[in-house]
């Protein structure tokens, strides 16, 4: 996709491209070359509807992260990429509301604006910065087509020589692409990650790759890993009076929460009746201590992060599967088990195995019409199978069903 300049976005956020966008609206790749066909004849220069084109393609990728608030935006690449999806943006400017109406926040490196608005959403008072003249102008368009023009600056600058004296508290989403490709690793991060040590003295939270290794993580700061509708989105760095805790797990939509208690290591133990497993916010954590706790259950093998418990105990923070078989690997043997329950459609899960799921259901052939989990893992140095029924929504009460956390 072509890269998107100053002029370009002057000329969409218009009158005149705004209206070109709605009549264009959504985008439509069977019908792009006749649109824009008709869009040049009705007198429109080329230049002209092919960035508004290309704009409509990013609003038609962009509604996965920001719902309705799509059709409203302009977008470049490369900030939608890295832009959090609004319902993460939210959560984390909840956090910082706890500021007060009155406070004013620093988005260092806002690129499209994602945090920015989020952040006026939340009633702060936002300056954003960011290095790219068009992605700035981006970033304040889309705060203005959303309603927020009033809580919201955005300049064109390096946010290393900010001027941070001011602001109640910092926001830094550093770059983490390196020649074009997405990087895990800290010292890549633009700026560098010595600029990140350095706001993280500050109140002040950073985010980072979900990735990022716990031994990168300064003292004293608080590193939260959020997951929404099941899957680990993002991490962010929380440091001053917006940190609450050493460790957190968040899950969205529901923001349960759950933190570092310090538990030891569970123990290991045989597989019981359940097992559980943990939400990845909570792996990415090192939370699974926590978690087993929450289960009253253990550790099927130290390495790997599947709980075992006799007892259903709901929690948002594991899935639970009632374990019907427990055998070593073979699948010859587990096509005759799986035949013999009349199963046909399998879900395969697999942590500490090399088998992988779709050569694994190829090689079962099964043809029944139950459904059936298939856990692949070890214990100890053994190549084990766990057979399990899908999760149901709900389980039986236990005096531990509502041990789902509370909100920061």
């Amino acid at each position: 996709m072509p890269r998107v300049n100053l002029s370009e976005i002057e000329g969409l956020d218009s009158p005149a491209g705004r209206a070109l966008l709605a009549e264009i609206g959504r985008y439509d790749p069977k019908t792009a070359l006749r649109t824009a066909t008709r869009m040049r004849g009705a007198g429109h220069p080329a230049a002209f509807v092919a960035a508004a084109l290309t704009q409509a393609r990013l609003r038609d990728r962009a509604r996965v992260k920001f719902g309705a608030d799509a059709d409203e935006m302009l977008f470049t690449p490369e900030g939608l990429e890295q832009a959090t999806r609004a319902s993460v943006a939210a959560h984390r400017a909840a956090r910082f509301a706890a500021l007060g109406d009155a406070g004013a926040v620093a988005d260092l490196c806002c690129g499209i604006g994602g945090d920015l608005v989020a952040l006026a959403r939340a009633g702060l008072r936002v300056d954003g910065v960011e290095l790219d003249p068009a992605t700035a102008a981006v970033a304040f368009a889309n705060a203005a087509a959303l309603g927020l023009a009033g809580r919201v600056r955005v300049r064109t600058g390096d946010a290393t020589t900010a001027d941070l004296a001011s602001y109640d508290a910092v926001f830094l989403d550093p770059s983490r692409r390196a020649g074009g490709r997405r990087t895990f690793d800290p010292d890549a991060y633009l700026p560098p990650w010595s600029f990140v040590v350095e706001v993280l003295r500050r109140t002040a939270c950073v985010k980072v790759a979900p990735g990022i290794p716990h031994s990168r993580i300064p003292a004293g700061v608080e590193a939260e890993w959020v997951s929404d509708g099941g899957d680990v989105k993002e991490a962010a760095l929380w440091a001053g009076s917006l940190r609450t805790a050493d460790r957190r797990a968040t899950l969205l939509p529901s923001r349960a929460t759950l933190v570092g208690t310090g538990s030891g290591r569970p123990a290991v133990r045989p597989p019981g009746q359940w097992l559980y497993e943990p939400d990845g916010a909570a792996i990415r954590a090192h939370l699974v201590a926590e978690v087993a706790t929450l289960v009253g259950g253990g550790l099927i093998d130290r390495r790997i992060a599947y709980i075992t418990s006799d007892s259903r105990v709901v929690t948002p923070f594991a899935t639970a599967y009632e374990v019907t078989d427990v055998v070593p690997f073979s699948v010859k043997r587990l096509r005759a088990l799986l035949r013999a329950r009349n199963i046909g459609p399998v879900t395969v899960k697999k942590r500490g195995s090399p088998i992988e799921p779709e050569a694994l259901r190829a090689q079962l052939r099964l043809s029944g019409t139950e459904h059936a989990v298939v856990v692949l893992t070890r214990m100890g140095d053994d190549p084990t199978v766990l057979v399990c029924r899908p999760p149901s929504p709900t389980g039986p009460p236990s005096d531990l069903d509502e041990a789902a956390g509370t909100d920061p």
